[in-house]
């Protein structure tokens, strides 16, 4: 089986996102079960924050896990400083790739940038550190740039390259393309770090895994930014059941940890959010109730006992008469008239127009809900 390793950053991405506030413990309880559902590698945060990041990820390393923590710094010094300060042996240098950024944000040109790399890379080799280097907003970038930010990059020994759609533009056959054309101009592993600004950040972790990227990066919930990033959930459940491939992750702790960082950052999750959402196996539908009741697979993509989940069945104004049925059959209630079945159908739907408030509290009074062994 295929193998891909997931970089969670909900710790530093996640928590960029406006509003969020990770304190110490919030920061640890996210870790140990980042680390107990088998993440390898974990972006703590940024050290250069100040001391209080930094006394942070200290507590993050007095935890001993297995998984391996590291920083994301600038193409600064005093970022190094930080992070060896914090304690750590594996640090993330990244820069703006992009003319925007290079331009506009720091008024600096490719000369500059690649100088700098050299500079801080070597400098944080004298230090011990093992470094995986990352292009801000390299989807914005045009090729011939790219080129010469990697033929540096290749001299510069680091164990990997982040390859950054800092604003969410690629779609997966550009995201395809440009995974195989970094695999032909570089043998360091590649990593591909998605935004999700058009909804498209898991499917283009999924097509640059099939291209050729080692690793993918990954928040829990989709957490970041704008639209956040890459769903470690989504990304986890996409690589076994599409790619076939393992990324070490167990489903099991998903929900778990979807609602650790849920509570933590006070973004709550949607109810058909895929994977973690409270909502996704229930059923309503007469068509699918009716065939999920001849075969459990046919209207889902795979078992929710794998998330150590449940299917429902809820009925309602799409519900048809075997779930009618199925529900009266589980209250011991048999030998109903095809008669009476379509009246009760009629009453349940009279109930949405009358009031949509008294369709859900009736609804939730006469308990029809089933939870399918």
């Amino acid at each position: 089986m295929k193998k891909c390793q997931l970089i969670d950053t909900t710790l530093r991405d996640g928590e960029q996102s406006p509003g969020v506030y990770f304190n110490t413990e919030d920061k640890k309880n996210i870790a140990r079960l980042l680390n107990q559902a088998g993440v390898v590698w974990i972006e703590a945060g940024i050290p250069a924050s100040g001391p209080h990041e930094i006394k942070k990820i200290q507590s993050l390393l007095s935890l001993g896990l297995n998984a391996r923590f590291f920083s994301w710094n600038r193409l600064k010094i005093k970022d190094i400083d930080a992070s060896i300060e914090a304690g750590l042996k594996y640090i993330h240098l990244s820069f703006p790739a992009s003319p925007i950024l290079l331009k506009y944000k720091l008024k600096k040109d490719l000369p500059w940038l690649l100088s700098e790399l050299e500079k801080t890379v070597d400098y944080a080799k004298s230090k011990g550190l093992e470094i995986s280097i990352g292009a801000e907003d390299a989807s914005r970038t045009d090729r011939k740039t790219m080129a010469e930010i990697l033929k540096k990059i290749n001299l510069l020994g680091c164990i990997r390259f982040r390859y950054a759609d800092t604003v969410g533009i690629l779609d997966p056959i550009k995201t395809a393309r440009i995974i195989k054309n970094l695999k032909n101009e570089t043998d360091i592993p590649i990593e591909f770090h998605a935004h999700n600004d058009f909804g498209l950040a898991a499917a283009n972790s999924l097509c640059a895994f099939r291209s050729g990227a080692a690793f993918l990066s990954v928040s829990v919930n989709g957490l970041g930014e704008r639209a956040g990033n890459a769903a470690l959930e989504e990304v986890a459940m996409g690589l076994r059941f599409i790619e076939k491939a393992d990324s070490g992750i167990d489903p099991r702790l998903m929900i778990k940890l979807s609602k650790t960082v849920e509570k933590a950052s006070g973004r709550k999750v949607s109810v058909s959010k895929p994977v973690v959402g409270k909502k996704i196996f229930e059923h309503e539908s007469g068509i699918h109730v009716d065939g999920f009741l001849k075969e459990k697979s046919a209207y889902e993509p795979y078992s929710p006992k794998i998330l150590g989940r449940k299917n429902r069945f809820v009925l309602g104004k799409s519900s048809g008469k075997n779930a009618i049925r199925y529900f009266l059959k589980k209250k011991k209630i048999t030998g109903i008239s095809d008669e009476k079945i379509a009246s009760i159908r009629s009453y349940i739907v009279s109930l949405g127009e009358q009031d949509k408030k008294l369709y859900g509290k009736k609804m939730k009074k006469m308990d029809f809900l089933s939870n399918i062994e």
